[in-house]
């Protein structure tokens, strides 16, 4: 990256750490397009890395909110679904990689709008962890079917939840990404470049998390998914 990329790249990265540390999520949701447009070969890798110390934070913070029945489902679920990710990852091209990357970021963007409030079962649960297994070992977004199914639990048990199930999620990712030779060391050294950019906005949402409105946070997140998934949809066509 250049040095006018690599200085957006870190803003991106600080305000997507400060977003989640705040709301539980929209990392990915920001710094995936936006690393899409620069740098594609990077996720999704540099993602799924970067965010491992953000969710350990979190999840350490809101601690005492944790549920582990819903972490134990929900990573029944993300490990199948890891194999979903890895086949998409092998099958599609750079150009329907965007495709897909910007269609889905819209669509679970618009779908948290409309979805009606109700308490998730098991299979909900599950379900949830399936499709987060395709969609973030494919391209680091996996937030929305877990903000989907968790959204109407306290914000600090979704939050915590979240966070943890990313971990285990990532760390099963990352392990089949490097074992089939995609977890590259241009992947390592642009993800320790970023990682003060992360610090700086992960530390900095600890003075909010407990006072922000997440209805305006999840609103924002929203807005900025849908932009970014337009861009590169058309930057795709």
């Amino acid at each position: 990256m250049s040095h006018e990329q690599l200085m957006i790249a870190a803003m991106t990265v600080a305000l997507a750490a400060f977003v989640q540390g705040a709301s539980g999520l929209g990392f990915a949701l920001i710094v995936t397009p936006v690393l899409m447009l620069m740098q594609p070969d990077l996720l999704p890798v540099c993602v799924l890395i970067l965010m491992l110390p953000l969710n350990a934070y979190v999840a350490w913070r809101e601690r005492h909110a944790l549920n582990m029945r819903s972490v134990g489902w929900v990573s029944l679920g993300r490990f199948v679904g890891t194999f979903g990710g890895l086949a998409v990852l092998v099958v599609l091209s750079a150009q329907a990689m965007a495709i897909f990357v910007g269609a889905s970021t819209i669509a679970a963007a618009v779908v948290t709008w409309f979805i009606p409030a109700f308490a998730p079962g098991i299979m909900a649960l599950v379900a949830a962890g399936l499709i987060t297994g395709i969609t973030e070992t494919a391209t680091g977004i996996g937030g929305p079917p877990l903000a989907l199914t968790l959204q109407h639990r306290p914000v600090a048990e979704m939050r915590a939840t979240i966070a943890v199930c990313f971990i285990v999620g990532e760390v099963i990712s990352l392990v089949f990404l490097f074992f089939m030779g995609k977890v590259q060391a241009s992947h390592l050294q642009a993800t320790l470049i970023l990682l003060p950019a992360l610090f700086v906005g992960m530390f900095a949402s600890r003075f909010v998390h407990s006072r922000i409105s997440a209805r305006v946070m999840r609103f924002f997140v929203q807005a900025f998914a849908i932009v970014s998934g337009l861009v590169l949809l058309v930057k795709a066509f």
